[in-house]
């Protein structure tokens, strides 16, 4: 493998394994789904498991913490520790429940995640997260302390059955506890903002896959064994009946004057509140007078209350209670102790392995559907032998909380579906999907040449001495990426890596080049966004290319600034250092427009073949017909600075002034491919090239350099990596050999 190679392959974006070179032999007792799982997961050392209700996550836990070495500390909400310990006995893995390291010995241990702060992190070599996903109901403080005390041990489990109901990004929660990437870093490689918030995200066209392939990389996501291609058996679940009772309230809630329905969450409340006594006394009557076992979900403390009063046989378990009265309570219903249970999903939602329960009901409807969702499946899982229903009880004035639970349930159903789609061939590290296809091709026409792919691979195959200019834009940093390839030297993660990509090549760009001749480079700076770094600026892109081309030997002749338009970039970006209201409300934000720059570099030696380019010299001996640029041209393009239209008018740069880009634009492109002005190209062709010369780009995107090069009867020959870009840029080729019918009859005296 050359470096190139090499380097490629430090792009790709997935983690790595960490964990078990050989697995030992796993219990007999695993499903093959199971087995698999958890090889994959020792194997990975840091691995997520988003499994369904009733798919074990609970002995694949055990059986992975069992054969971790060293200790193992299980986190799990309150009391499905005590159900964890029972479950390890069914199974043989021996688990000590524990409040404080102190209690801790050797072997696997388990606690509640608000016992986490009284034990050590270096006294564990494993860590598993039980129902990973009740972080999203702690505090911010309290996810970064789980993920500081997570950091310390070198093994990581993370086993949830509802990673993101409702909110894809959630999903990357997990990684940042995983040590595979951060957070700041996860949105900038893969999501972008949908619409114009900054708290919702979409994945970008382009990194769809890439996401799946780095989301496989380190967890696995299954509804039913089958969704890994293995058969269902006995994962099928009973049916699930859901049963509104509407309890009529005819008095005004709040301070309204008559009974109306609740609109705004503020209401909702009031009408569930208002509506308790008359909510409760019919669940009683649901309940009362049937066999057990019932369980009652809850939102309100007063629900809770009244309900455990008027309901037959009823156990009440609340928030204010001690851990044991929880814990016991929660065991006793399971073993079928207690006829019903009052408690609330926040509580008890989470975890428990209720399959001995077939009736529930809700008495009201929180806005959460997590909630919902979590509370159903303590009973509505696999392995449960009976129908479920669950009786829904709301006021009529509460609004329509069961039809916002459904959309959402809809949502969550849909995404993971999506999930599970798109992570299809890619988990367990099959790895049997492809990214885009690579491939190269060429298209020739009169005078020019278009290759199809990676550019650092295919300039090797151009004559050495034989390019009279290069000009192009490359890839900006951070800005834009156009295929999900490693090749795309747009495709990365940091500047840093855009320049050492760039860096192969940069030895071939000189050895084509004529002596003498130039090779222009259009950039600009790299902006640093607050909400990306915590504070505004720029990075030097134009100086490390600078040192990279002098690196290589490349002499830095020259470089232009070029103006943009401030009021249009204003309402291009929304920056707020352009904008006007920032200059009244606090200047000290502002900062002016990025212009871009082109860069000229040349290559040691003297040009063979002269460029006499002017056509009015003062002395007539220096006068040339056959020239192509006046003294007008030569004043404004020898300026430091090359002005817009927007400033000068007529022979100023017109940012509008691109080739069409409709037709190249694939459907996962997120943003629009920004091709270089051809008011700018043209100017490097007029000013380092003579007409009969090759000019080369070896980021040919849709052909503008080549457009204006065939059009001023220069040849061309372009490289690009992306197909549909590509055959634009044939299009664009074959369209600007129309400009002139004798292409390439240049009188000789032109390159004399």
């Amino acid at each position: 493998m050359n470096g190139y190679e090499k380097f490629l392959k430090t792009k790709e974006i997935c983690d790595k394994p960490t964990g078990l070179d050989i697995v030992p032999e796993l219990s007999p007792w695993l499903y093959d789904f199971q087995r698999d799982i958890i090889t994959w997961a020792l194997r990975r050392g840091r691995a997520a498991i988003f499994a369904d209700c009733g798919l074990g996550k609970t002995p694949m836990q055990l059986e992975w913490a069992r054969l971790i070495p060293g200790n193992v500390l299980i986190v799990a909400p309150l009391a499905v520790s005590q159900q964890t310990v029972r479950e390890g006995k069914k199974f043989g893995v021996g688990v000590r429940y524990c409040r404080e390291q102190k209690d801790a010995q050797p072997g696997i241990t388990i606690t509640n995640y608000e016992m986490l702060h009284k034990f050590t992190p270096e006294y564990f070599t494993g860590i598993v997260l039980d129902e990973s996903s009740i972080l999203k109901s702690f505090s911010g403080v309290y996810r970064k302390d789980l993920i500081a005390f997570g950091s310390k041990i070198p093994f990581r489990l993370a086993c949830t059955a509802t990673p993101a109901p409702n909110d894809l990004i959630e999903l990357t929660n997990h990684a940042e506890f995983l040590s595979v990437m951060s957070n700041k870093e996860i949105i900038a490689l893969f999501f972008v903002q949908d619409g114009n918030t900054t708290h919702k995200w979409k994945v970008k066209g382009h990194a769809r896959y890439d996401f799946w392939a780095w989301l496989a990389s380190w967890s696995v996501a299954l509804r039913a064994p089958a969704d890994l291609g293995y058969d269902n058996g006995k994962f099928d679940l009973p049916t699930l009946t859901l049963q509104e009772h509407v309890v009529e309230i005819d008095k005004p809630t709040g301070d309204m004057l008559f009974a109306m329905e609740a609109v705004t969450m503020d209401e909702r409340r009031t009408a569930r509140r208002d509506s308790t006594e008359e909510r409760v006394k019919k669940t009683a009557a649901i309940i009362n007078g049937t066999p057990g076992p019932w369980l009652v979900w809850c939102n309100l403390n007063y629900e809770s209350d009244l309900a455990t009063k008027l309901i037959d046989g009823a156990v009440e378990v609340k928030g204010s209670d001690t851990i044991d009265h929880k814990e016991q309570s929660l065991l006793a219903f399971s073993e079928g102790k207690i006829r019903c249970l009052v408690t609330k999903p926040s509580i008890a939602g989470h975890g428990m392995n209720w399959q001995n329960c077939s009736r529930m009901v809700f008495l009201g409807l929180s806005d959460s559907y997590e909630q919902f969702y979590q509370a159903v499946r303590r009973c509505w899982r696999f392995g449960q032998e009976k129908e479920v229903t669950a009786h829904i009880v709301i006021a009529s004035t509460e609004g329509n909380v069961r039809r916002n639970i459904e959309r959402k349930e809809k949502q969550a159903a849909g995404m993971m579906s999506e999930i599970v789609k798109h992570m299809e061939g890619l988990q367990l590290d099959k790895q049997t999907r492809d990214k885009m296809k690579y491939r190269a091709d060429s298209t020739t026409g009169r005078g020019w040449e278009v290759m199809l792919g990676d550019s650092i691979e295919r300039i090797k195959e151009v004559e050495s001495d034989t390019v009279g200019l290069t000009v192009f834009s490359p890839p900006f940093p951070g800005m834009y990426a156009y295929t999900n390839s490693t090749r795309d030297m747009g495709n990365t993660k940091s500047i840093q890596e855009l320049v050492e990509h760039f860096g192969f090549m940069v030895d071939d760009l000189l050895r084509i080049t004529i002596p003498g001749r130039s090779c222009c480079i259009h950039l600009t700076q790299e902006p640093i966004f607050k909400k990306d770094e915590g504070y505004s600026g720029m990075r030097d892109f134009r100086g490390d290319i600078i040192r990279l081309m002098q690196d290589h030997g490349w002499i830095y002749a020259s470089e232009r600034t070029i103006d943009k338009d401030p009021q249009l970039k204003a309402q291009r970006t929304k920056d707020h250092g352009l904008a006007m209201k920032t200059a009244a409300k606090d200047a000290s934000i502002l900062t002016g427009t990025m212009p871009d720059y082109l860069l000229q570099f040349k290559k040691p030696g003297d040009n063979p073949r002269p460029i006499r380019a002017l056509i009015n010299h003062p002395d007539p001996k220096q006068a040339n017909k056959n020239g192509w640029i006046t003294r007008e041209d030569w004043i404004q393009w020898a300026s430091a600075v090359w002005y817009g239209h927007h400033r000068i008018g007529k022979g100023g740069i017109r940012e509008s002034d691109v080739l069409s880009v409709r037709s190249s634009k694939d459907q996962d492109d997120e943003k629009h491919l920004c091709p270089l002005q051809l008011g700018v190209i043209e100017r490097c062709v007029k000013l380092w090239s003579a007409p009969g010369d090759l000019v080369f780009s070896p980021f040919t995107g849709i052909g503008s350099e080549g457009y204006i090069a065939v059009k001023f009867d220069r040849k061309f020959l372009g490289i690009e990596l992306k197909e549909s870009y590509w055959k634009t840029a044939i299009i664009n080729l074959r369209q600007a050999e129309t400009f002139n019918s004798e292409l390439f009859d240049i009188p000789a005296e032109a390159i004399a």
